[in-house]
């Protein structure tokens, strides 16, 4: 206020110095009465000084007036000591900042309901500027890439030539384009992305990528055709068998009781295989179908080696081996899908039983381990490791990398003895895939071997105990 005070003092004088001046003058040449001129001078300068102080008042009235609004306090102007005009001006100003500020909710509005569709939208979305760099992403795209999109170049979130030229296109040539890549971390995914020009708009995004996951369409094709593949390539001998034995029925032994009893019973043994084998390529099939989308559950690890160790107690007894569980005290439980769990555990400890020595040990551990394999694709949150150790001749080091293959088998002939198909442990592998973990594999031959997989920690369950040592080969 002293500020406009001394500012409006200083326009008070040069209005009033002309006055004074030709009063002078007047008075000086006797034209004008001393006493009467001087009181007019008087008169003049208190009624300026009095408009003069009341405009400086609703100065600074409206002075406050846009401070109370910067900050937010929008009142309205209602100073009853300013002039009408300045209690005009500041009306005016309190209904334009009243518009505004609703003008302004609209907007906050409509931003927040377009960021929620944006978010909301099932498919990743990517929004870059006119350098390729990402300017915003949706909660679906940053789920599915699991790391910090925004300002970040393109070329190093997805790494794909075809894409970048798809990108070059539609930020250069102003046309669409679309193109299929595919992801192998961690793991394999197909993606068919969109990129699409936007309108040009100051510090708006310059391209959309649009990215929809055709892994299942995919796969589902592929499996068809690997299905038809390793179907008619497995089943062919069991098939061949059955046709051989029923056309030596209906022939040479159709009165023979004693070959009709055994050949019935090879029969029913190599119909069970079939029936195995085309039950395990559906539990793969449907397991590989669904291998990029990472399960949510949480499965609690001791009530779940439990119940697989007592499945298994009967075709334990027949081969006089036990089964001792070792799991340690205050497990958090896992993130996944309990039906594939059980499935995996499964598979490992029959393999156990199968391959284990007879009289022998079967051992199911399941520690917080003190150390994560290489690889192990998460780079956060804890793990619980799993592992089954038996008691069996031992596997060579180059079979090693291959056990997890469709029908790779180390001896075929005790293989199918057994009643094995060559695809347990490739279910494994493909369960361990979609929960985002990881298996390894240790064998001495002689000393037994033991499966370990590590699965993620549901850190929401309870305070895990220590760390323990896994149990090794030999």
């Amino acid at each position: 206020m002293a500020e406009s005070g001394r500012g409006l003092l200083r326009a008070l004088a040069l209005v009033l110095l002309p006055i004074f001046l030709v009063g002078g003058i007047l008075t000086y040449e006797g034209l004008l009465d001393p006493v009467a001129g001087l009181a007019g001078l008087l008169a003049l300068t208190l009624i300026f000084a009095l408009q003069a102080w009341r405009y400086l008042r609703g100065i600074e009235d409206l002075r406050r007036l846009v401070e109370a609004l910067a900050e937010g306090d929008a009142q309205p102007y209602g100073s009853h000591r300013s002039h009408p005009v300045l209690r005009e001006l500041g009306s005016a100003i309190a209904r334009l900042d009243r518009t505004h500020r609703e003008r302004e909710r609209a907007l906050t509005m409509l931003v927040e309901a377009g960021d929620t569709v944006f978010d909301s939208v099932p498919d990743p979305l990517i929004v870059l500027d006119g350098e390729s760099r990402i300017l915003s992403a949706n909660r679906a795209a940053r789920e599915s890439f699991r790391e910090p999109l925004p300002d970040r170049h393109v070329s190093t979130v997805l790494r794909q030539p075809a894409l970048l030229k798809a990108v070059f296109s539609a930020l250069h040539e102003d046309v669409l384009r679309t193109v299929e890549i595919t992801l192998s971390d961690p793991v394999e995914r197909v993606l068919s992305i969109t990129a699409l020009p936007l309108p040009a708009q100051p510090g708006a995004g310059k391209i959309l990528l649009a990215c929809h996951d055709v892994t299942a369409e995919r796969r589902s094709e592929q499996m068809r055709g690997d299905f038809v593949a390793n179907a008619s390539h497995e089943l062919r001998t069991p098939l061949a068998s059955l046709l051989g034995f029923i056309e030596t029925l209906r022939g040479p032994a159709r009165e023979d009781e004693e070959a009709r009893d055994r050949f019935l019973g090879i029969m029913h043994g190599e119909a069970q295989r079939m029936s195995r084998l085309v039950s395990d390529l559906l539990s793969l099939s449907r397991i590989e179908l669904r291998e990029h989308e990472v399960p949510s559950g949480s499965v609690e690890v001791v009530p779940l080696v439990e119940s697989v160790a007592q499945a298994f107690e009967l075709q334990a007894a027949r081969r006089s081996i036990k089964i001792l569980l070792d799991p340690a005290p205050g497990l958090p439980a896992v993130v996944g899908d309990a039906d594939e769990l059980k499935q995996l555990l499964h598979n490992l400890v029959e393999n156990a039983l199968k391959y284990g020595r007879e009289g022998g040990t079967v051992t199911v551990c399941a520690v917080l381990p003190g150390r994560l394999p290489a690889s192990y694709p998460r780079a956060e949150g804890g793990a619980v490791a799993i592992a089954v150790r038996d008691q069996g001749d031992g596997i060579a080091r180059e079979h090693l990398p291959r056990l997890t293959e469709r029908f790779y088998r180390v001896d075929p002939g005790r293989s199918k003895s057994v009643g094995g198909t060559g695809l347990g442990l490739a279910i494994v592998k493909h369960i361990v895939n979609r929960h985002r973990g990881a298996l390894t594999i240790e064998s001495e031959p002689g000393d037994g071997s033991v499966f370990t997989v590590y699965l993620p920690a549901d850190r929401a369950s309870a305070e895990p105990g220590p760390a323990e040592t896994l149990p090794r080969a030999g």
